[in-house]
C-alpha cells in the first residue's frame, strides 16, 4: 500500500494549517481503497498523521468530512472537464467526444469518490456549495453544446441536449465500473463518444 506509506510519511512536512487538507486526502485514498462505508474516521487519522480529536475542529461529524471529499472531487472533475473543451475548437466534435472522455476518465481513474459523489446526496439540495458546483459543471457541457450549435447558452435546446450527453457519459461510466463492458461488449470510447457527439449534435 505505498500511497498509504506515502501519507504517513508526510507526517514529517505536517503543520496544522494543512491538517484539513491531509485529513481529507486520507479519507479520499480509504474510500479508493476500501470503500466508504469500510473504514474508520479513526483510521484515516492515522493515515493523515493527526490526532483523532483534530478532525472535529474542522468538521462537525464524518458526514460532513465525506462531503469534503466529495466536493474536492466535483472540483478536480469540473476542472478536468474544462482543461478538455479548452483543448479542442469550439464547434469540433472532437472538443465533444474530449469532454465526455474527461468524464469518463475522471470516474476511471477514481472510481470509489464517483460512486460516493451521486450516493451521498441527502440534502445536497440545499447544500448552496454543492448545488453551485454541480451547476457549473454542467454548466461546462451546455456552453460546449451552445458553441458547437451556434444557439443561445440560455436556451432550453442547449441544456436539453448539454442533458442527454450528461446522461449517456453518465449511464456509460457507470457500466464500465460495473464491468458491464467485457468481451462482445467492449467498445472503442473514442469512437463511441464522437459517434455520440456526431448524433447528439447535428449541425444543419
Amino acid at each position: 500500500m505505498a500511497e498509504g506509506k506515502g501519507l504517513i510519511q508526510e507526517k514529517k512536512n505536517y503543520h496544522h494549517g494543512n491538517l484539513k487538507g491531509q485529513l481529507l486526502e486520507a479519507v479520499r485514498h480509504l474510500v479508493e481503497t476500501k470503500g466508504a462505508d469500510e473504514f474508520s474516521i479513526a483510521e484515516a487519522c492515522r493515515l493523515a498523521g493527526v490526532s483523532t480529536a483534530a478532525p472535529y475542529k474542522h468538521f462537525k461529524d464524518r458526514h460532513e468530512i465525506l462531503r469534503g471529499v466529495v466536493f474536492l472531487g466535483m472540483l478536480r472533475m469540473r476542472e478536468r472537464m474544462q482543461e478538455a473543451a479548452d483543448a479542442h475548437a469550439a464547434g469540433t466534435v472532437a472538443r465533444v467526444a474530449a469532454l465526455g472522455q474527461s468524464y469518463i476518465d475522471f470516474a476511471r481513474a477514481e472510481p470509489g469518490l464517483f460512486r460516493m459523489m451521486f450516493s451521498l446526496t441527502a440534502g445536497h439540495q440545499d447544500d448552496e456549495e454543492l448545488s453551485r458546483m454541480g451547476d457549473e459543471t454542467l454548466g461546462i457541457v451546455v456552453g460546449v453544446v451552445a458553441d458547437h450549435l451556434a444557439i443561445p447558452l440560455e436556451s432550453e435546446e442547449a441544456k436539453l441536449r448539454a442533458y442527454a450527453l450528461w446522461c449517456f457519459v453518465h449511464g456509460h461510466s457507470f457500466l464500465m465500473l460495473d464491468d458491464k463492458l467485457h468481451g462482445e461488449k467492449m467498445v472503442d470510447e473514442g469512437q463511441l463518444l464522437l459517434i455520440v457527439g456526431e448524433g447528439m449534435l447535428p449541425r444543419v
